[in-house]
């Protein structure tokens, strides 16, 4: 049972999140009738697992939701803002019911049960007012005189279900469905068809051999009923005949199960679904007339006659309708049929197979050092394949752990939504490259940084209506997410069309706080960065969103844990625009080996542009020019203090990062290797320039260069000299 209700939990909250987003989209569609039924199955969905697993208190809330959706899908009410945030809210109240049956509680807490009551009273009072807060109408029974004697209910639906086999193997019970068909009408009679189970000797007591046959008095449509049974649709045989169906109905459901003709026709009769007179006319006629039609030319009393030409004559529905249903029935095979090819994974059990990968890694490695060393060329070539194996069994695995960040991104309609009605604004979030992959575990982290750069966007960046029309804007604002891959990283922007940074209020309350000098000069992307430090704000009032000076230094502070970085471009007037760079993977990458006197060094190779040798005017200058651009150079050996002459020939590698490059002057080139990243312990984590290390197939340790540090030491020691050259010629 524990099980069952993880599962249920698990794919419970992957409704929650279909139904928001529904939602969301309903609000800016409010009579997508698609739309209005993807609410309705999502919160159907939920009901009915919380019914098979017996959690009464969701199945209780979750009910009158229902009964709202099922009013807006038939129009009878409309879904306006006020609605859409009720019902919002009544998402999140699931959720949190969700947690309460997974922390093991026997019900909600007082107060999480008082807010319960609260959505529930707002929804009936104005919502479910003109039905009293019931559910669907039941119809009451009609008794009538049946021609064996006794009375007999009309107006019944007749269901006859047959379970499969495997359906108690796969944790269902079948008496949990027959209860919360009790939820939606009233179980008539019910027969217990039980012709498949074997002698006791043979029987298996997690095989099922039930069936039941029911006579049903409800209000519910056919789709309702059927619902009922979502969860073992798969796994059963359905047959359910609307009231008053028609007696060759009745012998087509008889010949079409398994049992004993003249027993399930005895088992009708006794339901009162049929008279004993109907059905011995109806087997008599079945019994006389050959299936091409009388000699009369009457119609067989048994039909072949499609189930939705049958509903077109009782005009249950309209023509139009069947080829829509049969239409709309291929879409859930076909989605059913995709849902299939996927497997639930555990994330600890994904983690120990990249950690074994990374170790086979480290292994291959070895092997193919101490191969080499041999010189047996059979023995080399074999190593060499293993290798070729083992990295595509990395890069396998590796994949195994990517995921979309478009999922992360779809969380921010809600909070956009959400926090532009608090404060007044209008909003338009925009979201691209939600395809766009990313190790499952920077995805994770990465969203509480985010969270804080959308908030500041819109409180800080994104004007009020009034005032954007009279700067001549378009009242509504513009918030933008989007995410792509560039040289080996993923870039994730966060942007707006607001009034952009104040570059002068920063600077000045940067000197108020002694951060800067009255009077340095700072490029914009200087003065910029100054809003990552800590406790800054040059908000003019504190809100519910920000103004604390709180959540853009642990912005900073999270991504450069995530061996990333953030940089930010702002115009006056036009907007702001923050890009997170990330690495794709924290696991295992693709590496270029490099040595400087007896230590060894790995450059990710996503950031290696190229190899070059240096020539004699490199060996005396911090630049050289690389096919008429200007390439500075980082040097290993004076970076790190390393003593020793360098030798007569040395290398650089180029590498660029952000668009920009620069040279590491290294004195060997040993060629690409495969890296298993090892974090750094607390004492080597606020080295400059080094992003992790590994171990070699030697067994010693290399350290990873952070190119990222690199190019922009480079790049801060350029600015600096050309700043120098710039007051020094102004000097003269």
């Amino acid at each position: 049972m524990d099980e069952i209700t993880s599962v249920f939990v698990t794919e419970s909250r992957e409704q929650i999140a279909a139904l928001e987003s529904a939602l969301l989209q309903l609000e800016n569609s409010p009579g997508d009738d698609d739309t209005l039924n993807a609410i309705f199955r999502s919160a159907h969905t939920i009901k009915g697992g919380a019914g098979v697993i017996e959690c009464s208190y969701i199945v209780a809330f979750t009910h009158v939701v229902e009964n709202v959706l099922d009013r807006l899908r038939e129009h009878a009410i409309n879904a306006d803002a006020d609605l859409i945030a009720l019902l919002l809210g009544c998402a999140d109240h699931i959720g949190n019911l969700l947690g309460v049956l997974e922390s093991g509680a026997a019900g909600p807490d007082a107060e999480l049960a008082a807010d319960g009551d609260a959505l529930l009273a707002h929804l009936q009072r104005d919502w479910l007012s003109n039905e009293g807060g019931a559910g669907l109408p039941s119809v009451p029974p009609v008794l009538l005189e049946a021609s064996g004697g006794g009375a007999v209910e009309s107006d019944c639906w007749h269901i006859s279900v047959r379970f499969g086999a495997d359906v108690l193997r796969n944790g269902m019970d079948p008496l949990s469905f027959l209860r919360y068909l009790g939820s939606i009408g009233r179980i008539v009679h019910l027969e217990t068809i039980a012709d498949a189970m074997p002698e006791a000797a043979d029987m298996d007591p997690e095989t099922c051999y039930l069936g039941f046959e029911i006579s049903f008095a409800s209000g519910a449509d056919k789709a309702a009923i059927e619902r009922v049974f979502d969860f073992v649709r798969d796994d059963c045989t359905l047959n359910i005949l609307p009231p008053h169906s028609r007696l060759s109905d009745y012998i087509a459901l008889i010949n079409t199960l398994p049992e004993d003709s003249m027993r399930l026709g005895e088992i009708l009769v006794r339901i009162g679904a049929l008279t004993q007179d109907e059905l011995e006319d109806g087997l008599r006629q079945q019994t006389a007339v050959p299936a091409g039609g009388g000699e009369s030319g009457e119609a067989p009393a048994v039909t072949s006659q499609p189930i939705g030409e049958i509903l077109v004559e009782r005009k249950v529905v309209q023509a139009e309708l069947v080829d829509a249903a049969v239409a709309r029935q291929k879409q859930v095979t076909e989605k059913k049929a995709a849902e299939a090819r996927l497997i639930r994974i555990q994330a600890d059990k994904l983690d120990r197979l990249i950690d074994l990968v990374g170790e086979l890694v480290i292994a291959g490695a070895s092997v193919n050092l101490l191969a080499g060393r041999t010189g047996v060329g059979e023995l080399i070539e074999a190593t060499s394949l293993t290798g070729r194996l083992v990295e595509s069994i990395r890069d396998a695995a590796l994949q195994l752990r990517m995921v979309q960040i478009g999922e992360t991104f779809n969380r921010f309609h809600r909070v956009v939504r959400d926090t532009s009605r608090e404060m007044g604004k209008e909003i338009e979030l925009s979201i691209s490259g939600g395809d766009t992959e990313l190790d499952k575990s920077m995805v994770e982290k990465i969203g509480d940084p985010l969270m804080h750069l959308v908030r500041n966007a819109m409180d800080h960046g994104l004007e009020l209506p009034s005032a954007r029309e009279a700067s001549g804007k378009a009242a509504r604002g513009r918030l933008e997410l989007n995410a792509f891959h560039d040289s080996g990283s993923i870039v994730i922007e966060v942007a707006d069309d607001g009034a952009g940074l104040n570059r002068e209020r920063i600077l000045a309350k940067a000197v108020e706080r002694g951060l800067v000098q009255p009077g340095q000069a700072l490029s914009d992307a200087e003065v910029y960065t100054l809003i990552f430090e800590p406790g800054f704000s040059t908000a003019e009032k504190v809100t519910n969103i920000s103004g604390r000076g709180v959540g853009m230094d642990v912005v900073r502070r999270n991504i450069q844990g995530l061996r990333g970085s953030v940089d930010v471009s702002s115009e006056p007037g036009k907007g702001s625009r923050f890009a997170i760079r990330l690495p794709l993977t924290l696991a295992i990458i693709d590496g270029f080996l490099v040595g400087v006197g007896n230590a060894a060094y790995v450059i990710p190779l996503d950031s290696v542009v190229e190899c070059i040798e240096l020539g004699a005017d490199g060996s005396v200058r911090d630049y050289v020019n690389l096919r008429g651009e200007v390439l500075p150079l980082v040097r290993l050996r004076h970076l790190f203090g390393m003593v020793g002459e360098p030798p007569a020939r040395q290398n650089v590698v180029v590498v660029q990062y952000a668009g920009i490059k620069s040279g590491i002057v290294v004195d060997q080139l040993m060629g690409e290797f495969q890296t298993v990243i090892k974090p750094l312990g607390n004492l080597f984590r606020n080295i400059r320039g080094i992003g992790g290390s590994t171990i070699l197939g030697s067994g010693e340790v290399a350290l990873i260069l952070d190119v990222q540090a690199l190019v922009q030491r480079c790049a801060s020691r350029e600015a600096q000299r050309a700043e120098g050259a710039l007051l020094a010629a102004a000097a003269t």
